[in-house]
Order: C-alpha cells, then sequence, then structure tokens
C-alpha cells in the first residue's frame, strides 16, 4: 500500500517533538506487522490483524514491562489479568475484530512456539499473548469470521522496525472513527529528562466516537461536517497501545496507560456505553530473563515519578495525533450492514480549513 497523508502534511501543528518516524516503532526494538483483508462477493470482507513485537530483533523471549487501564469495558484485551498481577507481558500483541479474537490468539500462540522453541523445550511455559478488538460489523461480513490462523501468523511474520502503514490496514480495515472513515494510527514523541532522552509511541486502532463530538486540535470541527452521518449512538471502541524505552515500574506503567484516557478526550468522546477503550502501556527498559530462568532477585531501574509529567504530556500528545493519523489515512468505503451507503473518509481541505479557522467555532 502506498503511503497515505498524515496529520502533519495537511500542516496541523500538534504540539510535541516527534520521534523520525513519528510512530510506535521509534521505541527502538518494536516491529509491527499487518494482515489486511479486502473482498468483494457473496459477502464483504474488510478486516485483518495489526501485529506488535516488543523486542522484535531479541530471538530469545524476555518479559515486557507493562501495565493496562479499560476506562470502558465493553470489549476484549486478553492477558490484561496476569498484567495486572505480575506487572508484564510475554510475546506479542494483536488487534483485530471482535469475533476474530480466538483465532488471532491461537495463532499468536503458535507464533511464540515456534520463535521461541527453546525455551518451551526447556520449561514448562505457557504462552498468553496479548489480543485485543473492535468491532467492525457495519463494513466487514464479521460473523463469516474469514480472519484465519495463517492470516494472524502473516501479520506476525511481516512485523518490522520503520515506518507504518495506517488507515485502512490490518484490524483497522474495517473500522469508523467519529462516523468517517477510521483505523489504524500512530504517532510517537520524544521526551527531554535530566538524564536521558527517550520516546513515547502509540498505536490506536480508532473505531469510536459519534460526528457531533469530533474535535480536532481545540476545533469542534464535527458539528460543522453534518454529511454522511451514521449513528444516533457510538457503536464501537478504540484500542490504545503506548509503548516506551524509559525504564518505569508496572505501577508506573498503569498510570502512563491511564493517559490514553485524555489523549483520545482531545479527540471529543466521552468514553461512550457501547465502546470499549482498553489501554496497554508497556517498556522495553529493563530487560530480565524469564522468571523461570531467573536471578532470586531483580534490579530495576525507574525514573523518578517527580520527572513524569513529561512523560503524561508526550503519552496523550502521541495518542491525539494517532487518532488524527487514522482519520487522515482512511479512504472511503461501501458498507456491508447496512448495504449501500459509503463511509467517507474525511475530507483533507475541509479539515485543514476548520482547524485553520480556529477559535471561530464554538
Amino acid at each position: 500500500m502506498s503511503r497515505r497523508p498524515r496529520a502533519r502534511d495537511l500542516g496541523l501543528p500538534f504540539p510535541g517533538r516527534p520521534g523520525p518516524w513519528n510512530a510506535i516503532t521509534d521505541v527502538r526494538g518494536i516491529g509491527v506487522g499487518f494482515k489486511t483483508l479486502v473482498g468483494d462477493g457473496p459477502t464483504q470482507v474488510r478486516t485483518g490483524v495489526t501485529a506488535i513485537v516488543p523486542r522484535w530483533d531479541t530471538p530469545s523471549l524476555h518479559p515486557a514491562w507493562a501495565g493496562a487501564f479499560a476506562l470502558n469495558g465493553n470489549g476484549e484485551m486478553t492477558g490484561t489479568h496476569w498484567i495486572r498481577d505480575a506487572g508484564y507481558f510475554n510475546g506479542p500483541i494483536c488487534i483485530t475484530n471482535t469475533h476474530s479474537v480466538g483465532i488471532v490468539h491461537h495463532a499468536a500462540v503458535r507464533w511464540m512456539i515456534r520463535r521461541y522453541r527453546a525455551a518451551f523445550d526447556d520449561l514448562h511455559l505457557w504462552a498468553m499473548p496479548v489480543v485485543a478488538e473492535t468491532y467492525d460489523g457495519v463494513l466487514n461480513d464479521i460473523y463469516g469470521q474469514h480472519v484465519t490462523e495463517a492470516d494472524a501468523l502473516e501479520a506476525l511474520e511481516n512485523a518490522r522496525p520503520g515506518p507504518v502503514a495506517e488507515g485502512n490496514v490490518g484490524g483497522g480495515t474495517g473500522m469508523i472513527c467519529y462516523e468517517f472513515k477510521g483505523g489504524t494510527g500512530t504517532s510517537s514523541r520524544l521526551v527531554e529528562l535530566p538524564d536521558r532522552l527517550g520516546t513515547v509511541g502509540a498505536l490506536v486502532q480508532a473505531n469510536h466516537g459519534i460526528r457531533d463530538w469530533l474535535t480536532v486540535l481545540g476545533v469542534p470541527i464535527g458539528r460543522h461536517l453534518p454529511d454522511d452521518r451514521l449513528f444516533s449512538q457510538e457503536q464501537g471502541s478504540i484500542i490504545v497501545i503506548l509503548a516506551t524505552d524509559l525504564p518505569m515500574l508496572p505501577n508506573q506503567l498503569t498510570r502512563l496507560a491511564k493517559r490514553a484516557t485524555l489523549g483520545i478526550g482531545r479527540g471529543g468522546t466521552p468514553g461512550g456505553n457501547n465502546s470499549g477503550d482498553i489501554f496497554l502501556a508497556f517498556s522495553v527498559a529493563n530487560p530480565i530473563e524469564l522468571p523461570q530462568y531467573g536471578t532470586p532477585a531483580w534490579r530495576l531501574d525507574a525514573i523518578n515519578d517527580e520527572h513524569f509529567d513529561r512523560v503524561y504530556e508526550a503519552a496523550v500528545q502521541a495518542v491525539e495525533e494517532a487518532v488524527v493519523n487514522a482519520l487522515v489515512a482512511a479512504e472511503d468505503t461501501p458498507t456491508f450492514r447496512p448495504c449501500g451507503a459509503i463511509v467517507r473518509a474525511i475530507d483533507h481541505d475541509v479539515l485543514r480549513t476548520l482547524v485553520s479557522a480556529g477559535t471561530r467555532f464554538s
């Protein structure tokens, strides 16, 4: 897929300093891969899988420290019970549609066993990957369960560092955001602390909101774009994955995950009843051996809480921009249920004009 425009290409003045790719892959060692399914026939297929692999360049299995938070729990993210108890997870993160969590989890387990075979042969290990979802049944035949194990494995095998595709790709292929075409979006921020320069990156699967709520850079543009409305109330969700290379403890990462709430809130959503607003934050710092191999004591580096405001600000900014990047990169898509309509991508020129007009709208 050719590169689609991004919010900054339109001149939208998002605050903060992004990394080189302005993507979650600006956090060292992270790979992102996609499998996009598009097909027309007796049913319409617009779905897929997005894979995020922490420590993509490391052949052995190392836990990633993590924290999770749900603003509204009408959705699924597997593995979070253990993350809340242990403070870490092993393996990849995958995002897909609501009815494909099982098959993607099955595939991710198979991928982990293959990739980290030596550890599984040596130890009584269990694989507990993170798999999250949002609902794409308006644009995709979700009841057909078209995602296969092979599709999920392909997304995982495709994971690479570098620039990340956005919009109608991977798990974001069939998603709707503020009644415009939504999908996959990403962004990053550099964080300058007294003793180091760190990165916070965000990747979202944006499938949330109704038109009247949409706000971009503080401008309530949704209420000025009444055409092609779809819903009277919210029917979707948003998954946010935050990654950093800064050393943070699990309780600190849980607090970081909570800041995704503020990032999506800047876009206008109040976190509707029908929305699964579920967030995960992880750090690639403090690599350790699997606990089954490890020493009796862990010695971890961690940032002083008093320096967290800049980290929180970076997360909020990256999430806000990632959602708009998903909107800007998306493409018009026909509806499947009901059939016969088009979910429009947001008009770039109109978006630019409304944001530039700024305070004239209230």
